[in-house]
Order: C-alpha cells, then structure tokens, then sequence
C-alpha cells in the first residue's frame, strides 16, 4: 500500500472523507478527544465531519454540557465527551502532570498550594459557573497569587485533578464548572480497561498510525503503550509501509474513488494535521511548498485535496456572507476549483452564510 492509499484511509477513519457521525458527540466520542484549544476553530472540526451541522447548534450543545472542554491528553484543551471525561482524565492526566511539574516549580506552585488552590475552587463553583476572571479575583482575595501564567496553571492542575471543566458561555468568556456537576454519569473505568480503551479509540479512528504517533497524542509511556497494545491483541492489525509498521482496526480500507477531487477547508489544529508525529508526512507525499514567497503571509488553515496539503485558507465572517481566501500552492483546474467552492461552502451551511471563494497563488 503506498502512502496516497495510507493518506486517504486514514481521512476516511477520521471522518473526513465520508461522514460516519450525526451529532458532534458522536465526533467526539468515536475519536476519543478532539484537540481545541482555540474553541473557534475547534467547533469546525466538528463541524466538518458532520453533514448538516450548524455552528448555532453546536454551541448550544456545548453550553448544555453534552461536550465539555479541559486539559487532557496532552497540556492543552481538549472536547471531550461528558461519558468518557473521567476515565480519560485518570488515565492521562498524571502524565500531564508529570509534563507540567517544571512549570510548576518555576511558578512556585508546590503540591500543598496547588491542594488549598483545588479547595477554593471547589467551594466557589459549588452550584454555579464562574469565568477565570472572577476565580481569579477569588484566588487574589484569598491571598493566592495569579500572575503570569500562574492562574492557568492552578486552574489546569485543577482541571486535570478532575474536579473542574467547562461550563457554559458567560457572553463571550469561558466559564468553569465542577465536573462531578457537569458529568454526573461519567464513566470509570478500571486502568486496563481505559488504557485498551484509548488504544482502541485512537488506532480506530485515527488509524492508519505508529506507535509513535500513538505516544505523541496521548502523552502515554512506552511501557504503557506495549501493555496497552498487548491488552488489544487480536483487535488490531499492523502493515509496513516505508519502513514504518501502521496500526488499525478492521480490513484496509478500499482505494476511496469519487467522481471528481474532493477538498476540505481544514483548522490549523485539525486532528488529521495534529494527531500524528511520526507519520504527519502522509498528508504531503509531494513535499509541496518549498517554493513559498516569503513576502506572502500564510494563513492558519489548512487546504486538503484528496488527502493531500494544497494550500492555506482563511475566512472573514460578515453579516450577509463569509469571505474564503484561499492560497494555493498550484493553480487550480476546473474541477479542484469546484471542489474547493464546495468545500467553503459546506462551511458556509455551518455558519448560516453563503460563502464568497477568492483564489491566488502563494
């Protein structure tokens, strides 16, 4: 199997070349985790994989509580589903801490104040949801201090604690809220049984991938991953390619055949672009780029072609349409031209606009 075939298999397990989710839930939970730091763009990741999703809809759906956001897998925020917080966070969270402890000292956070700092905020989100300004104004009045990065890391600790995650939109600022009150049903599961969980989770879903990639995504050992993959024996499958050895589950996807190229305006931190380290090259066979003007700005998204990087895109939301500027690595022909028109205009259905495309050359 060459690395085109690898690259378009891996898209259809993430969703992306045929939709397999109906709910962002659904997203969320089939993948495991969703990487969303900037919240944004993080919602069109869902987006994408969902036919008929609409932006409004979504929201809606994560100030209810059916997706939360917290630190997990790896020292950013992640959508998680309310069922699988729990477990994911036992299992992956000290390992964060682990990932965090320099930045802990260097901040003078040691395990007694970090402790006082998770009983202040148990107590103040008791039965409601507080934004980081207003806990951060309770840490100072408590005489706990919050500057630099001081605060994210006492509500991070806390997060990865299990004992914080998001609520909903206060306007247009984050709050926090207890998570005992926000997931209430959450799953536990036993160590063994998460760690072939999430094995299973990512090789599915992300699949084909290393080991390595593997490692990157979750923050697990080594000695973690080789018992995890033991625990999953029979349910994974393993092929080299290239000199790397890729793991999956079920039977290699078929060659994916349409009636024309297909495009998709992915986020910058879109799973199929940060869920991979060592096999990350399979979305640029041809190591297109190489030749960029320097004098031109690259946007933060990221054009896919038929698995492949195409060029970068950006969009400006108006009221009465959505501007998609797209910068292409090789002109377009008449029907990858069409595809991306598509594609922009799958994201306008998503936003409840109709999308303008202008086109140039980077």
């Amino acid at each position: 199997m060459d690395a085109l075939q690898l690259a378009s298999w891996r898209m259809r397990n993430l969703g992306l070349h045929a939709t397999a989710d109906a709910t962002p839930q659904d997203v969320v939970g089939r993948l495991g985790a969703v990487q969303s730091q900037d919240y944004g763009p993080a919602t069109w990741s869902l987006g994408e994989r969902i036919t008929a999703a609409h932006e409004d809809r979504l929201h809606r759906d994560f100030a209810e509580g059916a997706l939360l956001r917290t630190h997990v897998l790896r020292p950013t925020w992640h959508f998680v589903t309310p069922e699988d917080i729990a477990w994911v966070l036992a299992l992956t969270g000290p390992r964060v801490h682990q990932l965090n402890a320099y930045y802990y000292r260097q901040l003078g956070l040691d395990e007694q104040l970090r402790a006082r700092c998770d009983a202040l905020l148990t107590e103040a989100l008791t039965g409601t949801q507080l934004t980081r300004k207003e806990l951060t104004a309770l840490c100072q009045a408590a005489g706990i201090g919050t500057e630099g990065f001081r605060m994210a890391y006492i509500l991070m600790n806390a997060e990865l604690n299990g004992l914080i995650c998001s609520g909903a939109m206060k306007g247009k600022q984050h709050t926090y809220a207890l998570l005992a009150e926000r997931a209430p049903q959450a799953l536990v599961l036993d160590p063994d049984a998460a760690l072939a969980e999430l094995t299973l989770r990512y090789f599915t879903s992300h699949g084909p991938a290393t080991v390595k990639d593997f490692r990157w995504w979750s923050s697990l050992t080594q000695a973690e991953i080789r018992r995890s993959l033991d625990l999953v024996r029979g349910q994974l499958h393993s092929l080299d390619a290239d000199g790397l050895t890729y793991w999956f589950a079920g039977e290699p996807a078929q060659p994916h055949t349409s009636d024309g190229p297909v495009a998709h305006l992915l986020q910058g931190y879109d799973e199929y672009i940060v869920g991979y380290t060592e096999s990350k090259h399979l979305l640029n066979v041809a190591g297109v780029g190489g030749g960029q003007r320097l004098d031109r700005p690259v946007y933060n998204g990221v054009l896919i072609i038929d698995s492949q990087v195409a060029g970068h895109w950006k969009r400006t939301v108006g009221r009465t349409e959505v501007a998609v500027e797209v910068l292409v690595y090789a002109p377009l022909d008449a029907d990858r031209a069409a595809a991306v028109q598509a594609a922009a205009d799958h994201h306008g259905r998503f936003l409840g606009l109709p999308a303008r495309v202008t086109t140039s050359l980077l």
